[in-house]
């Protein structure tokens, strides 16, 4: 399985997590301000090797 983000809000967000190809792990990469930004929202979509290819979908809100 192979996982990865595909939309970010707000934008931002993308610099300050990095998400694990292979585990999905995410990390913070930088310092959250929560009196800039009150929250993220993560979309991350997990893609198998199977044939034909599935996957799924969830979103992460921090």
């Amino acid at each position: 399985v192979i996982f990865a983000a595909r939309n970010t809000f707000p934008e931002k967000g993308l610099k300050l997590f990095l998400l694990n190809q292979k585990t999905g792990e995410i990390h913070l990469t930088g310092v959250l301000d929560f009196e800039d930004v009150r929250s993220y929202e993560i979309e991350i979509e997990a893609t198998d090797n199977g044939m034909p290819s599935l996957s799924g979908h969830c979103k992460v809100v921090l």
